[in-house]
């Protein structure tokens, strides 16, 4: 009962800070053109409620691509449809084709603060509790502890209230694709992680893992009796899973082409500017995006991301515990960020995050682990939303508790 009633501790809190980062402003706020991603979600509303499905990510006249076209898998379509029945009937001018673009109002940005806080109550918040509970070792207060760190989450918070984004669902869902493994419910892990590699693309930095970690079990059981069964029901969920959430735009050929165009935009090339990523770093010395073709600058990146995730990954095919599993997760991520094509750099939060997760068995990762170049620039969007005051209280709290584990585990010794 007690260890519930910390856990209801921290979701409050974690629930407080969320909604007190949304009372401030967002990035691109009263800014024209394009007024942040704030309006990129609000126009993927309006979107999706009026145009017919085969023109979401089609450039048409009623829907221009080069002002925030979709460009996230379907998932993400079909949760901004559902955002936007519930926004017209609140007020139809939230969603009115055209004449809705950049509509800015107070009442508005709470609707749209309130759809983000729901998502986390529904699929990120629980999955986080159910995860910590399970599987973080040590006493309860421990469970807690990491239960805070990872809810309190400076960089996601800050993204998804503050610069205004849903990066939570995916997160949440794969979590609950971490919980589903680890509790021996492979179907359900499998579901849950196709659900958030269908939410945002990025989720691709976890798949290996996850493959290599489900085939390795089915190895482990005997491909050739009941290792063989497990693999064909695995892959039967995974295939109908994709199916449902692909169907209304399988009818056509040309339109699962245009969303893979979509989702994987080549054509903007090896990096975004100031990512603290391999190629970024390296194009100040040598000018890689002048230097090589476009198909080279694929290949490479494509074959150093291959090489640096595939030992973590390839173990699991021997060894396929929870424990390399997780370590996995970590490297696979990093190795993404580092070496991919075309990285973000709100990118690093899948590796801050898992690694946050992986903290329970590896507590040192959260300690050397440091945050990217990246991070100061967004510094002048922390000002200018007034929205640091928890990264400063996640900091204080998050050092005590780092102060804290060799002690603990001082004391364990000298008990044992």
């Amino acid at each position: 009962m007690e260890n519930w009633s910390l856990f209801s501790l921290c979701v409050l809190l974690g629930l407080t800070s969320r909604w007190a980062v949304s009372f401030h402003s967002y990035s691109g706020a009263g800014k024209p053109p394009m007024f942040g991603d704030y309006e990129a979600q609000r126009h993927w509303q309006e979107v999706t409620y009026n145009l017919p499905v085969h023109e979401w990510y089609f450039n048409t006249t009623n829907n221009d691509l080069n002002y925030w076209g979709l460009d996230y898998p379907p998932l993400t379509a079909y949760h901004s449809l559902v955002c936007a029945y519930v926004a017209k009937l609140l007020n139809p001018e939230w969603v009115e084709l055209h004449a809705s673009r950049g509509y800015e109002s107070h009442s508005h940005k709470l609707f749209m603060r309130a759809t983000v806080l729901f998502t986390d109550i529904l699929i990120y918040i629980p999955a986080v509790l159910l995860y910590c509970f399970y599987f973080c070792d040590g006493f309860s207060k421990q469970k807690v502890a990491t239960a805070l760190c990872i809810l309190l989450y400076p960089g996601l918070i800050l993204i998804d209230y503050g610069h205004f984004q849903y990066n939570s669902v995916s997160l949440g869902l794969a979590l609950w694709g971490i919980l589903g493994l680890g509790l021996g419910w492979d179907l359900f892990g499998s579901l849950a992680f196709t659900l958030a590699l269908n939410y945002k693309q990025m989720e691709l930095y976890h798949s290996l893992p996850f493959f290599c970690y489900l085939l390795g079990k089915c190895i482990k059981q005997g491909l050739i009796g009941r290792g063989f069964f497990q693999l064909a029901k695995i892959s039967l969920t995974v295939l109908v899973t994709f199916a449902l959430c692909w169907m209304p735009f399988l009818s056509d050929p040309k339109q699962p082409l245009q969303v893979l165009h979509r989702l994987f935009p080549f054509g903007r090339g090896l990096f975004e500017d100031k990512v603290a990523n391999t190629w970024c770093s390296l194009n100040v010395l040598i000018k890689i995006k002048t230097l090589l073709s476009r198909e080279t600058q694929l290949f490479l990146s494509f074959a150093l991301t291959l090489l640096f995730i595939l030992p973590s990954s390839l173990k699991l095919l021997s060894k396929p515990n929870l424990w390399q599993f997780k370590l996995a997760l970590v490297n696979s991520s990093l190795a993404f960020f580092l070496f991919s094509f075309q990285v973000h750099e709100k990118s690093i939060l899948l590796a801050f995050w898992f690694s946050l997760v992986a903290m329970a068995a590896l507590s040192f990762t959260s300690v050397w682990l440091e945050p990217p170049a990246k991070f100061p620039d967004l510094f002048p969007v922390l000002v200018s939303i007034l929205s640091f005051l928890h990264f400063l209280g996640f900091i204080i709290y998050f050092n005590l508790v780092q102060l804290m584990e060799p002690q603990r585990k001082k004391s364990q010794k000298k008990t044992n």
